[in-house]
């Protein structure tokens, strides 16, 4: 099966799987959706912590954020903001309240896309779509593998941030998690239910790098077939 081939499912959508945003214009606005959706979710999280004692800190971290925004519309630039920004936030988020609450303020983040996401509820494609548009906007290697209303698989065979995350290191953010995983997980999971699916995923190992298997659907998830989903939603 070629790159972005994908089997029907019964149920499927009539259409073809929509591609991932390569105009440049259309990648730097997704660059800044998810960057409004990170720090949107940020204040709900520490709002809904009751975590005002950490409001100073918050607030340097939003200025810290917003004062090196781009000034123009090059994807390059705003690829760097939302990555330093994000780094910021998990660096706030890991120090005052733990590595345990990274998965909350994940879902918070979540919460917020699926409050300003055009896509309709109950489809399987919707969710997963966005997580293949993000996935390009780091050059991931993707391939569907069943793109339908009632059930829909995506595999990123190789997940690019793993490389970005090394390129921003060598030009000096801070990165505080061993590994992106410890964030998207449980948002990407969080950005399916609350498009109110199940989710199931499987990280994968491989020597083209690592990668991850994801299901969503309207019923209780089933395995790929060769593929044992370790997290259900």
């Amino acid at each position: 099966m070629t790159e972005r081939e994908y089997t029907r499912a019964p149920g499927a959508s009539t259409t073809e799987a929509a591609a991932p945003p390569a105009d440049p214009a259309r990648r730097t606005a997704l660059w800044k959706r998810r960057l409004f959706e990170a720090e949107a979710g940020l204040t709900r999280f520490v709002v809904e912590a009751r975590a005002g004692v950490h409001m100073q800190d918050l607030l340097r971290v939003k200025h810290a954020i917003f004062e090196s925004l781009p000034q123009g519309e090059g994807e390059t630039e705003w690829k760097a903001a939302f990555f330093r920004g994000q780094a910021l936030m998990e660096e706030f988020v890991v120090a005052h309240f733990g590595h345990q609450d990274l998965a909350a303020w994940a879902v918070s983040n979540s919460t917020i896309y699926a409050a300003v996401d055009p896509g309709p509820k109950h489809d399987a494609v919707v969710p997963l779509e966005r997580l293949d548009a993000q996935a390009a906007l780091y050059d991931s290697d993707t391939q569907w593998v069943e793109h339908g209303s009632d059930r829909a698989v995506l595999r990123i065979k190789h997940c690019s941030i793993w490389d970005y995350r090394e390129l921003a290191r060598a030009r000096g953010v801070t990165i505080t998690l061993d590994s992106p995983c410890e964030y998207c997980v449980p948002a990407t999971t969080g950005m399916i239910t609350n498009k109110g699916l199940s989710a199931a995923h499987e990280l994968t190992e491989a020597p083209s790098g690592n990668g991850c298997v994801w299901t969503t659907s309207r019923e209780p998830s089933r395995q790929v077939q060769g593929h044992h989903p370790v997290s259900e939603g």
